[in-house]
């Protein structure tokens, strides 16, 4: 499954806001430098989904608020 999120990074509280069935905004706190961030969407995403953190991957947009995100069921 692909789905599209915009991410909100240094946010004080942590939420994730499902849009539609595709498109999601996280807002996470760690700041958006060394891999971090994309670590810490990861890990939302995983704890989500409830699978493992093995089966997420950022396709598209590493260095970017919009990514693209393979989740594998």
């Amino acid at each position: 499954m692909k789905i599209f999120v915009k991410v909100k990074t240094k946010a004080k509280i942590k939420k994730l806001i499902k849009i539609d069935e595709t498109h999601y905004v996280i807002s996470i706190s760690a700041p958006p430098e060394k891999g971090k961030a994309n670590k810490e969407i990861i890990k939302t995403l995983a704890k989500y989904f409830d699978i493992s953190i093995s089966k997420i991957s950022i396709a598209s947009g590493e260095k970017s608020k919009n990514k693209i995100i393979n989740v594998d069921n």
